[in-house]
C-alpha cells in the first residue's frame, strides 16, 4: 500500500510538471504570436507608406520626362524614381548617388569597348564583364552602382547599334526618375521621423521592462527556470535592434533632407541617443538574469529589497519611453533609476554572495545606462549611482 501511495504521488508529481511545463510553453508562443503580429502590423504600415510613395514617384517621373526630354519610351525614368524609393529606408540619398554613377561608368564602358570591340554576343558579354568588375572595385561591394553599370552596359551592347543617340537620353531619364524619387520621400510625402523611431523603440522598451519584472518576480518565486526563460526571450530582441538601427537611419536621413521635418532635428537627436542607449541596456539586462539565474540554481541568499530595485528598475526604463515620446523632462525616470539603486545597495549590505553580487553590479550599470539615456554626462551619471548605492548602504 505505501508502495502505491509513493507511486501514485510520483505519478501526480510527474503529471503536474508537465502540465505546468505545457502551460509555459503556451504562455511562451502566445507571447511569441503577439510579437510577430506586431512586427507584421508595422511591415505593413511600411509596405503602405512606401507603395504609394513607389506609384506618386514613377507617375510623375514619367510625366517629367514626356515633357523635359520629348516624346518617347521613357521607361528609365519610372524605373530609378521606383528604384530610388524601394531601397532601404536611410539609404535612399546613397542610392541615388550609385544609381546615376553606375549609369554613367556602364555607358563609359559599354561606348568605349564598343568602339573597339564592333557589337555582337562575346562583346556584350566582355562589356558587362568589365562594368561589373569597374562598379565593384569602385563601390568595394554590391550595391546600385553594380546593378546599374552591368544594365546600362547590356544596353548600350545590345540597342545602341539599332538606335543611335541612346546614351544621352538613358543619363538625362535616370537623373530625372532620381531627383524626383528624392523629392518624393523628402517633400512630397515625407515620413514623421518620430513616429518611425516611436514604433520601432516600442517593442525594445516593452520587452525590456516586461522582461525584468520577470527577473523580480522569478527571484521572489526562487524559480531559476522562469529567470532562464528571461535570457532566451532577451536574446531574441536583435531582429528588434536590427529594426531600431534602421529606423534610426531612416529618421536622420528624412530630418535632413526634408525641409518640412527640419524642426524636428533637435527632438530626434534627443530620441535617437536614448535609442542607442536602448541597446546597452538590452546588454545590462541580459547579464541581470543570467547572473539571477546562476544565483537561483546556486541557492544564493536574495534580500527582499533586491527584487524590488529589479522591479523599480523596469519602471524607470518604462517611465523612460513615455517621457519620451511626450519630449518632457526626465525627472521621474531619474529618480526611479536612482531609488532602483538604493534599494540594490541595501541587498548587498544584507548579504549576497557571489551571483547576487554581480547582479547588483549590472543592475547599477543599467542604472547608469538609463541616467546617460536621459541627457545625464557619464561622470554625472556615476555620480548619482554611487550616491545611491551609498545611501542604500547607510540606511541599512
Amino acid at each position: 500500500m505505501a508502495d502505491d501511495r509513493r507511486n501514485g504521488r510520483a505519478a501526480g508529481a510527474a503529471w503536474r510538471a508537465a502540465a505546468e511545463h505545457g502551460e509555459r510553453d503556451v504562455v511562451s508562443a502566445r507571447r511569441r504570436g503577439q510579437a510577430a503580429g506586431r512586427v507584421r502590423l508595422r511591415q505593413t504600415e511600411v509596405i503602405l507608406v512606401i507603395s504609394v510613395q513607389a506609384g506618386l514617384a514613377a507617375a510623375l517621373a514619367a510625366v517629367l520626362a514626356d515633357h523635359l526630354l520629348g516624346p518617347g519610351a521613357h521607361v528609365f525614368a519610372p524605373s530609378a524614381a521606383v528604384g530610388t524609393i524601394a531601397t532601404a529606408i536611410g539609404q535612399r540619398a546613397r542610392r541615388t548617388v550609385e544609381l546615376l554613377a553606375g549609369v554613367g561608368l556602364g555607358i563609359a564602358i559599354g561606348d568605349g569597348l564598343r568602339f573597339l570591340l564592333g557589337s555582337g554576343p562575346w562583346q556584350t558579354g566582355v562589356m558587362v564583364a568589365l562594368a561589373i568588375a569597374a562598379a565593384l572595385l569602385l563601390s568595394g561591394r554590391g550595391s546600385a552602382l553594380v546593378g546599374q553599370a552591368g544594365g546600362t552596359a547590356v544596353l548600350i551592347a545590345t540597342l545602341a547599334p539599332m538606335e543611335r543617340g541612346l546614351e544621352l537620353p538613358r543619363i538625362l531619364d535616370a537623373l530625372v526618375g532620381a531627383v524626383v524619387g528624392i523629392a518624393v520621400v523628402t517633400l512630397l510625402l515625407p515620413v514623421n521621423p518620430l513616429r518611425i523611431l516611436d514604433k520601432a523603440t516600442k517593442p525594445i522598451f516593452d520587452s525590456l521592462s516586461g522582461q525584468l519584472n520577470r527577473v523580480a518576480r522569478a527571484l521572489v518565486d526562487r524559480d531559476a527556470e522562469a529567470a532562464v526563460r528571461v535570457l532566451e526571450e532577451l536574446r531574441n530582441l536583435d531582429d528588434d535592434l536590427g529594426r531600431m538601427h534602421e529606423a534610426l537611419a531612416g529618421a536622420d536621413e528624412v530630418v535632413t533632407l526634408a525641409p518640412v521635418r527640419w524642426r524636428r532635428r533637435q527632438q530626434f537627436h534627443r530620441y535617437a541617443d536614448i535609442a542607442q542607449h536602448l541597446e546597452r541596456l538590452v546588454v545590462d539586462a541580459r547579464g541581470m538574469s543570467r547572473w539571477a539565474a546562476n544565483a537561483l540554481q546556486y541557492r544564493e541568499l536574495m534580500p527582499p529589497s533586491l527584487p524590488r530595485g529589479i522591479a523599480r528598475l523596469a519602471d524607470a526604463i518604462d517611465q523612460l519611453r513615455r517621457e519620451s515620446h511626450r519630449g518632457s523632462g526626465h525627472a521621474h525616470s531619474r529618480d526611479m533609476a536612482r531609488q532602483a539603486v538604493e534599494l540594490a545597495a541595501a541587498a548587498r549590505s544584507g548579504g549576497l554572495r557571489t551571483y547576487g553580487d554581480g547582479l547588483v553590479a549590472d543592475l547599477r550599470t543599467a542604472a547608469s545606462d538609463v541616467l546617460r539615456a536621459t541627457g545625464c554626462p557619464p561622470p554625472e551619471a556615476n555620480r548619482i549611482v554611487r550616491a545611491a548605492a551609498d545611501a542604500g548602504t547607510t540606511a541599512t
